[in-house]
């Protein structure tokens, strides 16, 4: 049966080889039952596509083939990737499983409803001859004792996208993965009630689940516009923790403001400063797909973000 790289046009397959040898340099490669390469990706506006190799400017969505075939090169260089923006439509979502092969799977939310909600669902998309679901999956729910603890009206209402928590298996190892996407709002004062409410919750979870030695890392869209204030008001002050390898300045999440701060990798650490975790944290980065991926189009930033992303992968 022809799949879609079967027929990929010789431009397509020349930039197609340029992003794999790009990806080859920076991205570590899988090596078996020797690392876990877990990332975060929000795709901007990930539903329908243009099924063409190349959409025409009159084209809606902007998004086509060539942009479907780079955002599956990057994604199967991970062993699971946690995707925020998947739209209800799946089309394009669909398309990627199909590039990827028989070998990958996914398990995604319903959309959120509300005009907050923005039709969104979270995905996980992983390489199951490396990590295998190992039975939970939720979304977080406000309980109503919390609001009792915490500061008047910190949790007087859900979450317009509820955090998705799901249970993987790497060999040996269980790790519970929660992706959040958190309500931009309009002003960063207004992320302050999600943030702090889903890190509470975050934190009692953790020591539950620490006691079973299994290892819960929340990863995804924080909406945390810079470094400081934001994030230790909220996460770092319940105890959550980013490595200084995705702290420094070199590791950018935005292909349009290298200061925004907005994705995130985190997890818990004890009262010695030692991590929650019984894997072991050995690097991380980000990948700028800016210079390869789409490079023979000539596309200008803005109209990149609409075919690959305005996020870059973490």
């Amino acid at each position: 049966m022809d799949t879609i790289e079967d027929k990929l046009p010789v431009d397509v397959a020349a930039n197609l080889k340029e992003l794999k040898e790009d990806l080859d340099l920076k991205i570590p490669p899988k090596k078996l039952e020797k690392n876990l390469l877990i990332a975060t990706w929000n795709i901007r506006g990930f539903g329908d596509i243009t099924r063409k190799w190349t959409s025409a400017p009159t084209d809606s969505p902007k998004r086509d083939l060539h942009s479907l075939v780079c955002i599956a090169e990057i994604i199967k260089r991970f062993d699971v990737i946690a995707v925020q923006e998947v739209k209800a439509n799946l089309k394009g979502l669909r398309d990627v499983l199909k590039v990827l092969g028989s070998d990958w799977s996914l398990i995604l939310t319903d959309v959120n409803q509300g005009d907050v909600g923005n039709g969104e669902r979270m995905a996980y998309l992983f390489d199951t001859r490396r990590v295998n679901l190992s039975g939970l999956a939720c979304e977080l729910v406000v309980p109503d004792e919390w609001t009792k603890t915490i500061n008047k009206g910190m949790l007087d209402k859900q979450f317009v996208r509820s955090p998705y928590a799901v249970s993987f298996r790497a060999q040996n190892q269980t790790f519970i993965l929660v992706t959040l996407h958190i309500l931009f709002g309009n002003t960063s004062s207004d992320r302050i009630t999600e943030l702090k409410g889903i890190a509470k919750w975050l934190a009692s979870w953790a020591d539950d689940v620490n006691a079973y030695h299994q290892n819960l890392i929340a990863l995804g869209d924080f909406n945390i516009d810079k470094r400081g204030d934001l994030l230790n008001q909220t996460f770092i002050s319940e105890g959550l923790y980013i490595p200084p390898a995705l702290q420094n300045d070199k590791v950018t999440r935005s292909i349009f403001d290298e200061t925004k701060y907005y994705d995130q990798i985190a997890w818990f650490q004890n009262s010695n400063k030692k991590n929650n975790l019984s894997l072991e944290f050995i690097t991380g980065g980000n990948y700028d797909f800016i210079k390869t991926a789409l490079s023979n189009r000539g596309l200008t930033k803005q109209a990149l973000s609409f075919m690959l992303s305005d996020h870059y992968p973490l």
